[in-house]
């Protein structure tokens, strides 16, 4: 029986301190690109993938991500009081977007760590996973086109985007073939964790979007920690490896580092002058900026 992606895991649990003092008391999560929280794109962009169910792994102190999602009783009757219908139609669309769980991470211990927590949750099924730092501008969600690629080869799928020269070394890096008849997607033969730019066995570059098999999990519990006393979700996808074919997908699409400074305010500018709202104005605006 094909099996489909019903659910998307959201590790959210991380301090953001590249972000502070902003995010001293407000979660990174929910810094504002343009005029939604980061982890709204995220969300909307599992929802076209056909994911019905998210999981949010939180800590303490992000009650914010919460708040969000759910109903705002004082807000909604005083913008219907005020016949703010846009405005009311706006949030009850948040609030009633999808179901949403939540299990807290009590410690800091690693990506792998934070998925792991779901386990409960998601059951004996594959599922997704999203990191909400990055944004990915798409005509095809990335998801979607991920989803897709896993209904037809029914394996975990890694997106990758091909990043060149020494930025390489900042990701983790996919030994891989290319399938014949679609270079867009790669057969998994190793992963390396950051590797000096002579030693990159390729160009492909894993991102913030998995789809993986349940089996994660296993090795997840029993593999040992890695590199800073954290469980590392690189060396489960690499367990996998052992019995399950893994494929890399390089989709089509505009990645952003939101988790950075820069790539944030590129995103903001990207994101803005798309808008018919926002664009025209911005755009002027920044013709008589001098470089």
């Amino acid at each position: 029986m094909t099996k489909k992606i019903r659910k998307a895991v959201f590790p959210a649990a991380g301090l953001g301190t590249r972000f502070l003092p902003a995010t001293k008391a407000i979660p990174k999560e929910m810094l504002a690109l343009v005029d939604k929280p980061l982890i709204q794109y995220g969300v909307e962009e599992a929802l076209a993938a056909g994911i019905d169910e998210i999981i949010i792994i939180t800590s303490r102190g992000k009650s914010a991500i919460e708040d969000h999602f759910d109903v705002s009783f004082e807000l909604e009757s005083s913008l219907e009081s005020r016949g703010k219908t846009e405005l009311l139609e706006l949030t009850r669309k948040v609030s009633n977007m999808v179901h949403i769980s939540y299990v807290r991470q009590k410690q800091a211990l690693g990506l792998g760590h934070a998925v792991l927590q779901a386990r409960d949750l998601v059951g004996d099924e594959p599922f997704a996973v999203v990191l909400p730092d990055d944004i990915i501008d798409a005509t095809t969600p990335c998801l979607k086109q991920m989803a897709d690629v896993f209904n037809r080869v029914q394996s975990s799928i890694l997106a990758t985007q091909i990043v060149e020269g020494p930025a390489i070394s900042s990701y983790g890096v996919l030994d891989c073939d290319t399938v014949k008849d679609n270079p867009r997607l790669h057969a998994v033969k190793g992963l390396v964790e950051k590797p000096k730019q002579q030693d990159a066995p390729s160009k492909n570059a894993i991102i913030g979007r998995y789809i993986l098999t349940p089996h994660v999990f296993d090795l997840l519990e029993h593999i040992p920690k890695g590199a800073g006393g954290e469980l590392q979700l690189t060396d489960g996808i690499k367990g996998l490896l052992e019995t399950e074919k893994i494929f890399g997908y390089t989709f089509e699409g505009k990645r952003y580092d939101a988790g950075d400074k820069a790539g944030m305010l590129q995103a903001t500018v990207d994101f803005a002058l798309k808008r018919s709202d926002l664009g025209p104005g911005l755009r002027e605006h920044l013709k008589q900026i001098k470089l």
